[in-house]
């Protein structure tokens, strides 16, 4: 029986490194993307509506509390 587990752990340890890379490009792309997009506003400041601040937040406590802190100081701060 221990035999016929390794292949199953070791294909799903695959998988897991393959689910990580994909996430961490998703990630690195919707950085770039933010930072292009933060170089066309030029310096002029950003302001979220009422209803974006509420979504962005939503996204953020599916994140956790921490992330969900950052989202409503970073908010105020661009009030």
């Amino acid at each position: 029986m221990f035999h016929s587990i390794q292949p199953l752990q070791f294909l799903l340890t695959l998988l897991a490194g393959w689910i990580n890379r994909r996430q961490l490009e998703a990630i690195e792309y919707r950085k770039e993307e933010n930072r292009l997009l933060k170089e066309r506003l030029g310096g002029r400041r950003f302001r979220f509506m009422d209803a974006e601040r509420r979504r962005l937040a939503r996204r953020a406590y599916a994140l956790g509390r921490k992330a969900l802190r950052n989202s409503t100081r970073w908010s105020r701060q661009t009030r």
